[in-house]
């Protein structure tokens, strides 16, 4: 059986982690003028309310001797794995790790990585391992769960809506105006990940309840062929410290399509600092994007 490893950015609890043998690389970052990783971690209730006091985090990427030495710890216990990395439309993460795992494979022969850029974020890389998860378990070869994940990138749908503009200004998401204007006017976007991993906003909704209820419409809209299988299966939700809009989001989610499987959990700290507190995002296998 294969080894499965991704990025903290996947959002995903770590008792789901460790229950399923999922290890992971750290992006870290910087919050008031001290440093977070896999060795110093703070308290994502702490993370968000620092925000909320006008402290803002950076974040950085892992770079390739980092993602070497990572490499080199998975490979002592196993020869195969499979990497799902954080998107290079929002990081230069996955870069990183395949330029480690061609020198790592280069320097050990017996060893084959296969690195995939999963043009996902939070809970949406999340569900791509979700899958790899499901596909490794049933006897899958890395090959075949591989190829699976590659051809069906696409269908991982992302849907979110953030609580205050800023925070994507500063990242470059949307201008000053269109934060100024839409803040007084409680104006609040619909954004998705696209094709190829980038975020982009697509429609704008005024006040919080409606653009919590866009979302499940935005899954009405693409779901298509895949939601008898999202039935079956999970749906994720991930949020910036609004765990009650989160549930929401799932109430009208089981009223409306009848779905029972829900994994829900907080946004860390790297994708966080950009999308800030009160950000809701949906995750779910659609007919595209």
């Amino acid at each position: 059986m294969f080894k499965l490893v991704t990025d903290n950015t996947a959002d995903l609890p770590l008792e789901y982690l460790k229950e399923h043998k999922v290890d992971y690389m750290v992006l870290s970052y910087i919050l008031d003028g001290v440093a977070y990783g896999k060795e110093k971690e703070l308290d994502w209730k702490e993370f968000y309310n620092m925000m909320r006091e006008g402290k803002m985090p950076t974040t950085s990427q892992v770079n390739p001797d980092e993602a070497k030495r990572f490499f080199e710890e998975c490979i002592k216990e196993n020869k195969e794995i499979l990497y799902l990395a954080f998107s290079s439309g929002l990081s230069g993460t996955y870069n990183s790790g395949r330029i480690a795992a061609e020198e790592v494979m280069e320097e050990h022969p017996d060893v084959k990585i296969i690195v995939i850029d999963s043009r996902c974020a939070s809970l949406g890389e999340g569900l791509l391992v979700h899958k790899a998860i499901q596909m490794r378990d049933a006897g899958k070869t890395m090959e075949e769960t591989a190829q699976w994940i590659q051809e069906h990138i696409n269908n991982l749908v992302h849907v979110f809506t953030v609580d205050d503009l800023f925070h994507l200004y500063r990242g470059g998401r949307v201008s000053k105006t269109a934060a100024v204007f839409g803040t007084l006017a409680s104006i609040k976007p619909k954004l998705h990940v696209d094709d190829e991993g980038h975020l982009i906003v697509i429609g704008k909704v005024r006040g919080r309840k409606k653009s919590l209820n866009a979302l499940v419409d935005y899954m009405e809209e693409k779901m298509g062929s895949w939601e008898q299988e999202n039935k079956e299966d999970y749906i994720f939700i991930s949020h910036g410290d609004a765990l009650e809009d989160a549930e929401y989001v799932r109430d009208q989610i089981k009223e409306r399509f009848g779905m029972e499987h829900f994994l829900i959990n907080n946004i860390g700290p790297t994708i966080g600092a950009h999308a800030g507190p009160g950000t809701i995002a949906l995750f779910f296998m659609g007919e595209s994007r």
